[in-house]
């Protein structure tokens, strides 16, 4: 199949390059992007070089800065903070409004930058920008009685997030931060997305959007983005060990913080029949990959089920659909359909191939193993970032993906005879964004569903991070911090009443909305 393979017509990254030459002049140059802050784009910071994960072609890297130049972005951010939060909220509106139709506007740039960049396949990719952009007018529409007696931070929103959803998590809440009244300060994930994330606010900034967009190393520039006293929130998507550095940082410091941690997301299986229903969901658990924070990598099944389980489950995982997410038979065909194309990089690759195999050679029986053999590939491209679907039985305890998300294309097995086994194996990781039971039973499930120790449990189906009104945050060492989603979201960025007490999870506190 590789070698009858072509590159979609216009979607090269020297096309896509082009495109962000021409719609924004100001961020981008020939050779790299630019850094924004002060409200001016600087040409600082010295640009690492980077590939695609795709096929690892090369593509721009951040242009990294050193921690002063960090801490002057930041003083000059707390000055724009300073000006933007009393600016009346019809003024904020209309610019935040206008930021999102120029985001619509650029809906199919935006989304081949994150093609090329992170590697997400063409569907998904346009699922983030519309996401980000129908999310944030939600608050545009509705954002009145959610500031109601309530103030902007006194300083900037700090926001770190991980490289895997740049529109719909980081883009999302940097407006809905400024809708709020924060200037807002955006860090480049290290791994990916510097193009898309540039593109979009330099859509911003031209709608007088405060939003400081600055690329580096966490250790060189978390004395600025976490510690500095101009900072009036954090907020974090990442996983424990970054996010635990965090947490001490900003807990010491008494500041307003929004941790969003990494856990492992579980399925549970028991006492269930509706084989037919759960076939139909696995290939969409492997989304992307499954690299976002609320994958399903772990499935928790009652021993006695395991046939029927294996029965429904093997015949849909070998479906699944793998590639070059821009590969197809005629230059100008439809964008091809895929679960998934690489993982974040080669090193993340070479990661989980050594992970399954150390965990198969401690005793985890391997039952799937896909074959890229099958997969879409041009002719002679690199493939060293492309992970074949796997599952193992039974992970050894010392293997990593016993006990923590592997973020990659890996599920994992557990046998359980009782519901005392099967709540610690679904609780295996302290602490969950969302977790799923399968049972036929609903007293059984509403009676369980309570002791897994997730954010948000489904009943036979899958849960999500959410949009709109719908809440989010997690349970134990998953989250830190504020919860969000609704008008939490505002509610977190904002200041209410003295004695106010938000939902969330702190060190001396746990609230739930």
């Amino acid at each position: 199949m590789a070698s009858t393979l072509t590159l979609k017509s216009g979607t090269s990254w020297a096309d896509a390059w082009r495109r962000c030459l021409t719609a924004a002049p100001e961020a981008f140059r020939e050779d790299r992007v630019l850094n924004l802050w002060n409200g001016a784009w600087q040409a600082d910071g010295r640009t690492l070089p980077a590939t695609s994960p795709v096929d690892g072609s090369p593509v721009t890297g951040p242009p990294r800065l050193d921690r002063d130049t960090a801490h002057q972005a930041v003083r000059a951010s707390l000055d724009q903070h300073r000006a933007w939060r009393h600016l009346p909220l019809t003024e904020r509106r209309a610019r935040v409004a206008a930021t999102l139709d120029a985001l619509a506007a650029h809906r199919e740039l935006l989304a081949l930058l994150l093609v090329w960049e992170i590697g997400k396949p063409w569907r998904l990719a346009q699922a983030d920008v519309d996401r980000a952009v129908d999310g944030v007018r939600w608050y545009v529409d509705g954002i009145e009685p959610m500031l109601a007696g309530r103030a902007p931070l006194d300083g900037p929103v700090s926001n770190i997030a991980s490289w895997n959803y740049p529109m719909s998590v980081l883009v999302h809440a940097v407006l809905v931060q400024a809708l709020a009244g924060n200037a807002v300060i955006a860090k480049t994930p290290t791994d990916g997305g510097v193009a898309c994330l540039t593109l979009a606010c330099a859509l911003a900034a031209r709608e007088g959007i405060p939003v400081t967009l600055v690329s580096g190393s966490g250790g060189e520039l978390s004395d600025a983005l976490v510690r500095a006293p101009e900072i009036g929130c954090v907020s974090f998507v990442g996983g424990r060990d970054t996010g635990a550095a965090v947490a001490t940082a900003v807990t010491d410091l008494g500041k307003r913080h929004i941790l969003e941690q990494e856990g492992l997301n579980t399925w549970g299986i028991w006492n269930h029949s509706d084989w037919d229903t759960l076939a139909a969901l696995v290939p969409k658990l492997f989304d992307y990959g499954k690299q976002r924070c609320t994958a399903y990598p772990r499935f928790v099944v009652q021993r006695e089920l395991f046939d029927a389980f294996l029965a429904a489950y093997l015949p849909a995982v070998r479906t699944l659909t793998v590639g070059h997410p821009l590969a197809v038979e005629k230059r100008d065909d439809p964008y091809p359909r895929l679960d998934f194309g690489p993982v974040i990089n080669a090193a993340k690759a070479k990661e989980l191939h050594d992970q399954v195999a150390e965990a198969v050679d401690r005793g985890a029986v391997p039952l799937y193993r896909g074959d890229l053999a099958d997969a879409r590939f041009l002719p002679g491209q690199d493939t060293s970032a492309y992970v074949r679907p796997v599952t193992l039985l039974n992970p050894p305890p010392s293997s990593p993906l016993h006990h923590a998300e592997p973020f990659g294309p890996v599920d994992t097995i557990v046998l359980v005879d009782t519901e005392a086994e099967l709540l610690a194996a679904m609780n295996a990781s302290n602490g969950a964004l969302v977790a799923t039971l399968s049972t036929d039973d609903r007293a059984t499930y509403e009676r369980l569903a309570p002791q897994i120790r997730a954010f948000k449990v489904g009943h036979g189906t899958p849960r999500s991070r959410g949009d709109r009104d719908e809440l989010f945050g997690g349970f134990g060492a998953s989250w830190r911090g504020a919860f969000v989603g609704g008008e939490l979201l505002v509610r977190a960025v904002t200041r209410g009443p003295t004695d106010e007490r938000l939902p969330g999870n702190f060190p001396d506190y746990q609230l739930m909305p």
